[in-house]
């Protein structure tokens, strides 16, 4: 995929599938580590020893509808290609963690794309789902939690205003955490 907003999508959407309720999207972007850090954790319903082995060959798919599975192998390799990795912690009936890193200054790592539009994807089309966003950038850290919004918020999250105005606010934070730029 061409940014790895699209690869966030696509685990998130698999952590749905798997009945997750809560879910906590975690970047990091540390310039003094090189590192470019993503962090899925969900409480779905995780997967067996058998699952987690061939979680990364593209042939293997939990899904009904398709034949292969690429999402995960290809971000595999594409976070090893830019001296990284893709690691999977999970335990049946306990949910999963994937964590994604990149060298944060190599030359082939993607874009991190539209992640404000990401997230409000996620927040429209499944509104009773509990999402925790933190990112970091150099020690600066902007939080948000849809379960603090819907404090917030007297009405659904899932409005055309409010989804419009949780973008923006995503994409100023989002801003301020990068210096503005």
């Amino acid at each position: 995929m061409k940014e790895l907003s699209l690869n966030i999508l696509d685990i998130i959407e698999n952590s749905l599938k798997a009945k997750a309720k809560n879910i906590e999207l975690t970047i990091i972007e540390d310039d003094s580590k090189d590192l470019l850090l993503i962090e899925v954790k969900d409480d779905g319903v995780g997967m067996d020893e058998t699952l987690l082995k061939e979680v990364f060959d593209p042939f293997m798919t939990t899904s009904k509808n398709k034949k292969v599975g690429l999402g995960l192998p290809l971000l595999k390799l594409e976070a090893e290609s830019c001296d990284g990795g893709v690691f999977i912690e999970s335990k049946k009936g306990l949910g999963m963690i994937v964590k994604v890193c990149f060298k944060k200054s190599h030359i082939d790592v993607p874009p991190l794309g539209d992640l404000p539009a990401t997230i409000v994807s996620i927040i429209a089309t499944h509104p009773e789902v509990n999402l925790k966003f933190k990112h970091v950038v150099n020690n600066k850290t902007f939080e948000i939690s849809t379960e603090d919004l819907r404090k917030t918020c007297e009405e659904s999250l899932c409005t055309p205003f409010l989804l419009s105005s949780i973008k923006t606010f995503l994409e100023e934070k989002i801003k301020e955490l990068h210096g503005g730029v």
